[in-house]
């Protein structure tokens, strides 16, 4: 328990510094977009290559992907429901209530706490998982928005394909399925990289962080977020007693649903023309929750 406590603190420790940094001016705004290309383009592929190499994925196990993509259109279902009848803050609900910010955020407590069966589980879960977050909600939001009666899946697809993490994910599963393994040069140049990644991480989500939402507009943030971890506990509670897997791929199961919305929900969200500063302070705001609801999770379930 102490140790969980430790790591956890010193994670918020690292997102504060961040933060504290940026509002000293260490970090400009504009550096958040460079360390958020380090760690997505090289620290968490790194730790992606690195945990799966040796790794033995069954062929049953590719279900983890498909709760991924399970999750993402359930919650995308909830914010739908929960909006008004406005097009406009329908689809705001759907893109800001949807999708797992997993690879920057949840990675990190996977890599520390769970071994490498718990980095496998999340890997695959966010495998599914990035067909929401990265063009699948956006997408489904654009038709609401604009009445719209189809979804486009070729800009999901190219912006999936140019997905560093993701071509490591579907790589590395794909080797794992064969039973194939990467020259070890390769695997040892990446184990060095991947123990940069939580730090990185959470670095960039301290430089990141923004609220900067309208006061007025409370009452759609808590119920937004009300929405989000209502559901996620009800998923998260339902993977960990009732998924037929050993202990330890539920226990990676038990917090991933609890994970941060996704963190390209507002940069969509300024590109759909709607409420950028209201979709960061919602983005924000669901790190700091994930934090306490991620970490209970580790004490109950470890």
């Amino acid at each position: 328990m102490a140790e969980i406590l430790m790591k956890a603190a010193a994670f918020v420790a690292i997102i504060l510094m961040g933060y504290l940094l940026r509002k000293k001016g260490f970090f400009k705004e504009e550096d958040f977009h460079v360390l958020s290309k380090i760690v997505l383009k090289i620290t968490l592929p790194a730790a992606i290559v690195a945990n799966f190499s040796g790794a033995q994925v069954e062929a049953s196990l590719l279900i983890l992907s498909l709760l991924g993509l399970g999750g993402g259109v359930i919650m995308m279902g909830g914010g739908w429901l929960a909006a008004g009848k406005n097009r406009e803050e329908k689809s705001f609900f759907i893109l800001n209530s949807s999708g797992y910010n997993i690879g920057n955020f949840t990675m990190p407590f996977a890599q520390s706490f769970l071994g490498p069966a718990g980095v496998i589980t999340t890997s695959l879960f966010d495998t599914g998982n990035s067909f929401i977050c990265l063009g699948g909600a956006y997408s489904v939001a654009q038709m609401v928005k604009n009445g719209e009666g189809k979804i486009s899946l070729i800009p999901i697809l190219k912006t999936l394909i140019r997905s560093v993490p993701f071509d490591a994910y579907v790589l590395m599963t794909v080797l794992s399925l064969l039973h194939l393994t990467l020259p070890a040069p390769v695997i040892t140049f990446s184990g060095v990289i991947s123990g940069a990644n939580a730090f990185m991480a959470m670095l960039m989500m301290g430089v990141g962080f923004k609220i900067s939402g309208d006061t007025s507009q409370k009452g759609k943030i808590v119920k937004i977020l009300a929405l989000r971890y209502s559901i996620s506990i009800a998923i998260a509670a339902a993977l960990y007693f009732f998924m037929p897997l050993p202990l330890e791929y539920r226990q990676a199961l038990a917090i991933l649903p609890l994970s941060p919305i996704a963190s390209a929900a507002p940069a969509f969200t300024a590109d759909m023309k709607s409420d950028f500063g209201l979709a960061s302070a919602v983005n924000s705001i669901s790190i700091v929750i994930s934090i306490v609801l991620i970490t209970a999770v580790l004490l109950v379930v470890l």
